[in-house]
């Protein structure tokens, strides 16, 4: 062999092996980057761990927080308001009755006729989606807004709706956001949930907002009742089932209402109610305890919102915030694991970029080489490779987060029953209690839904059998027009 050949065979040779050690460092740094990556999994699984034994005391908490609450205004983390709510539908209501419903980025105007017992509810309703720049402009904006909406649905009214002339159209106005009721049909906002923030509005009646508003764009209506829409959710239930005694929102936000005896009700200052009931709601969203098994994550998306220390039971299981967690969780693979590569990928910067309803439909992909994962990380992410790996790892994380958001439900569903004495089976008997459940989160993610109830039934175990999980479509809204109907101006009329 020549020179030139040993000395060529000798440079092939060190090209070769300086291929390989490239290779073998690449393998070693991928290597590396998913040893990293697991660990960040493993430790998230292991934080938002939610078994039965930390549900219960989260459960208890709950309990113990809903009776401060009654006892006295500021008692509890919890407000338990006093919703002026003492009488539920009965199935007679009859009439023409108009509902707004404003529970987070959608609000849904509805037209109902009542019929009385036996009779089905002719309903139209149509969702109208509020510009973003509108949840942080000033009050007159919003409310204008949506009473030009309302007057336009007013006007589309056809022959199958009939209001008896010379009458004011009447409508129950369901608010999503903590109110302090002064009356049925009055109450000033106490502050702005779910990403609103608008200022000037806080302390102002809500009401009167609304009807100025009616006024500016011509519209003759009267708002007879200013609901909740958990207390919504709660009417409407009750109205098609008398075993409904609490209701919950699970949606861009959560909250529960539930009937409470008039005299267990200490700071309640007024005559007792005829009926001995009152419709509470207790604005769980703000429900706090050191049980709750928050995160890192928890914590900086708490720090970086809108109104950092509140709504901490709300920013773990609700719609608006599941998405995030999630965004946070693959952000810190970004950056400590290089998951997405060398280079973090500018879109996962962005806040709320994620949405819950894109975690839902990648934590639901059934497809074998998980192509809905692959797509919302490229649509979304701009994250145009993915692998198989990669794609499980993501679906993982959507699976930890929205387990602990739906066990974490559960036991607040269990805290409630608790309160209500029918968490178990007293002397053998059965007693039946509904939950109407309403939202986006219950009704279409599914994963979150069947994990809160194989939950619920877990906590409950023999007195399982006399919960039942009722969804209540839409509830909130018709509950809104059925208590505007049962407080109608016209009501002593008709009754003479």
């Amino acid at each position: 062999m020549g020179k030139v050949e040993v000395a060529a065979s000798v440079v092939c040779t060190a090209a070769v092996c300086a291929a390989a050690v490239v290779l073998v460092r690449r393998q070693m740094k991928s290597s590396d980057r998913w040893a990293k990556a697991e660990a960040i999994l493993k430790e998230l699984d292991e934080e938002c761990g939610a078994p039965a034994a930390k549900l219960r005391p989260v459960a208890d908490a709950m309990t113990v927080e809903m009776h401060a609450g009654l006892a006295s205004e500021g008692g509890s983390k919890l407000k338990m308001l006093i919703s002026y709510v003492d009488n539920l539908p009965t199935g007679d209501e009859k009439g023409l009755f108009y509902a707004l419903d404003l529970g987070g980025t959608n609000f849904r105007v509805m037209r109902v006729q009542l019929g009385g017992k036996g009779s089905k509810i002719k309903q139209e309703s149509e969702e109208v989606s509020i510009p973003p720049h509108l949840m942080i402009g000033s009050s007159q904006e919003l409310f204008d807004f949506i009473a030009g909406a309302l007057a336009k649905f007013v006007s589309t009214e056809g022959e199958d709706f009939h209001l008896p002339p010379g009458r004011q159209r009447e409508l129950g106005f369901t608010f999503s956001f903590p109110v302090k009721q002064l009356s049925l049909a009055s109450g000033t906002l106490i502050k702005w949930t779910k990403g609103f923030h608008i200022e000037g509005t806080v302390g102002q009646d809500v009401v009167g907002e609304l009807t100025k508003a009616m006024e500016r764009v011509g519209l003759d209506m009267r708002v007879a009742a200013l609901v909740n829409d958990t207390v919504g959710t709660l009417a409407g239930g009750r109205y098609n089932n008398p075993d409904v005694v609490a209701a919950v929102i699970l949606g861009t936000g959560t909250n529960a209402a539930y009937v409470e005896r008039a005299n267990a009700i200490p700071k309640w200052q007024g005559l007792l109610p005829k009926s001995g009931e009152m419709v509470i709601n207790m604005e769980w969203g703000n429900f706090r305890s050191s049980h709750l098994p928050l995160t890192e994550y928890d914590q900086s998306l708490d720090a970086e919102s809108l109104n950092p220390g509140e709504q901490i039971f709300e920013k773990t299981i609700s719609g608006m915030y599941l998405g995030e967690i999630v965004r946070r969780v693959l952000c810190r693979m970004a950056e400590e694991a290089s998951f997405f590569g060398d280079n973090i990928p500018p879109k996962l910067k962005i806040p709320f970029i994620l949405r819950t309803p894109d975690m839902s439909a990648m934590h639901h992909d059934t497809s074998s080489d998980l192509k809905v994962v692959g797509s919302k990380l490229k649509d979304i992410l701009e994250i145009p490779n993915s692998s198989l790996k990669m794609r499980k790892m993501i679906v993982e994380i959507c699976d930890i987060v929205a387990s602990r958001g739906a066990r974490l439900s559960a036991a607040a569903i269990l805290g409630v029953l608790k309160k209500l004495g029918r968490d178990g089976i007293k002397d053998g008997e059965k007693q039946r209690s509904v939950i109407a459940l309403d939202g986006g989160l219950f009704e279409h993610y599914m994963k979150f839904r069947n994990c809160m109830v194989s939950t619920l039934e877990e906590l409950l175990g023999e007195a399982a059998d006399n919960i039942v999980i009722e969804h209540s479509n839409d509830g909130s809204g018709i509950g809104a027009a059925l208590i505007a109907a049962s407080h109608s101006q016209y009501l002593q009329i008709e009754e003479s």
